[in-house]
């Protein structure tokens, strides 16, 4: 269920609100993917919300196991100029922008 409305807001290009490991995230999703370590994986740019690391907006990986209450937002966004489509930290891409 997490994953397939990902995927749909990943092909329609649309913000998701969301929560990772209880914390919430305003988040542009890029791809969904198997990870290297073979974790189900979601790559996304992260606009507000928690962040143990800071320095937002930044991309970050977030494991789907993790994800928990999403909601697609009406916002869309625009492709950021460092978004790469063939992301190296992943071997099994499932959907994409």
């Amino acid at each position: 269920m997490i994953k397939s409305t990902l995927c749909e807001a990943i092909k329609n290009r649309q913000q998701v609100k969301m929560k990772y490991e209880g914390r919430e995230r305003l988040v542009d999703p890029y791809l969904i993917g198997t990870t290297t370590a073979g974790n189900e994986t979601l790559r996304a740019y992260q606009v507000r919300g928690y962040s143990e690391r800071g320095g937002l907006p930044a991309w970050r990986l977030f494991t789907l196991r993790g994800i928990s209450g999403v909601e697609i937002l009406d916002t869309s966004f625009k492709i950021h100029p460092q978004y790469n489509p063939y992301d190296r930290d992943m071997v099994r891409i499932s959907c994409r922008v």
